[in-house]
């Protein structure tokens, strides 16, 4: 994991800013950013790209895009006042050679041409339910690439149907600590 501090300061403010305006959860900033970290320990080292749903105040996008910096990183959220603030966020930390903030519904944009199957990796965090989850990024992962979605508590127990997983063209699900990640065998 790359880290540089004066980033990380000013992803912090922008995250604080964005817990003032009601966009992000009361949870401490400290928080959802170790949340946000368990993401990108799940990153397989050979992704280049990366999408994730519903970005809303940008967790995991930016987090993704701050520990590691050679990704390229896409933001998708339907609401254009998210996005003209990501796009803000983007701006303010110096990032938009590498990430990109899209106004787009994610079903819509997973069953486009120009979008399918092009991500290395999709990411979720409290993006939909699962049943909705799963199907638009496995479309939206590349053949060979990953989904990862965030996971309530494992003493909850897996909330997949294995077969309905494997009739998505996804392996198992793995449990990586907060978020399960799922390989794309389409």
């Amino acid at each position: 994991m790359v880290s540089t501090a004066p980033a990380e300061v000013t992803l912090t403010a922008i995250l604080q800013r964005a817990q003032a305006q009601g966009v992000l959860g009361a949870r401490p900033i400290a928080e959802v950013l170790a949340h946000a970290r368990g993401f990108v320990a799940a990153l397989p080292d050979d992704v280049v790209s990366v999408v994730d749903l519903g970005s809303g105040a940008g967790i995991p996008g930016l987090v993704i895009a701050l520990d590691r910096p050679t990704l390229r990183v896409t933001l998708v959220d339907r609401r254009a006042s998210r996005v003209d603030t990501l796009q803000r966020a983007i701006i303010a930390l110096g990032w938009a050679d590498r990430v990109a903030a899209v106004e787009s519904d994610a079903d819509a944009m997973s069953r486009d041409p120009a979008f399918q199957g092009t991500f290395d990796v999709v990411v979720a965090r409290g993006f939909a339910d699962p049943a909705i989850t799963l199907p638009i990024a496995a479309r939206l992962a590349r053949n060979g690439g990953w989904v990862i979605i965030s996971e309530p508590p494992p003493e909850h127990g897996s909330r997949w149907d294995l077969n309905w997983v494997h009739s998505l063209g996804v392996g198992m699900p793995e449990r990586h600590g907060q978020v399960v990640r799922f390989h794309v065998e389409q």
